[in-house]
């Protein structure tokens, strides 16, 4: 009796493995992927407007092209739960006077592989920090869209590399 709940215990896992392969994943990451997407409603919720759309948007390219070999096909999907972006003020410098230097931005997320049947298969929160001088002049207008949209392509960057091909 104890033989036989052995052995379907050890079919069990076997039959589960060899889901997880057919999902593309390895012990170390994923293979293929279906899509990619990003969900920004935590962020939206924390009062995130606007700059959680345009992190959306942003976000999304940089997945895509950080991910662009390994796209299409079967495979999990993966999603990116932005839970906050932090943009500090940044007024042109960087000193580290009087220990200073806190002008770093943040995104803090969470990576899902999510597979056919809608299951999280695995888990990798993130937290990617920048400089805040990664926009350019701080005087430029334009300068706080790019600290988003550099600080989008620093995490799908480090993604890639948490996520390897598997």
């Amino acid at each position: 009796m104890i033989a036989r709940r052995g052995a379907i215990a050890l079919l069990g896992l076997l039959a589960f493995a060899v889901a997880a392969r057919a999902e593309g994943l390895s012990s170390l990451g994923a293979g293929r992927l279906s899509d990619v997407r990003v969900d920004v409603r935590p962020f939206l919720a924390r009062g995130g407007g606007l700059q959680a759309e345009a992190l959306r948007d942003d976000l999304v390219a940089a997945l895509k092209a950080s991910f662009a070999d390994r796209l299409g096909g079967g495979g999990p999907s993966l999603v990116v739960v932005v839970r906050s972006l932090s943009l500090t003020a940044y007024v042109g410098s960087e000193s580290r006077r009087f220990g200073g230097g806190g002008q770093t931005d943040y995104l803090d997320g969470e990576a899902l592989l999510i597979g056919r049947r809608g299951e999280v298969i695995a888990r990798h929160p993130q937290l990617s920090a920048l400089p805040a001088s990664s926009g350019g002049a701080w005087y430029d207008p334009d300068s706080e869209r790019r600290r988003v949209t550099a600080i989008a392509e620093h995490y799908a960057q480090w993604l890639r590399r948490a996520l390897p091909d598997g």
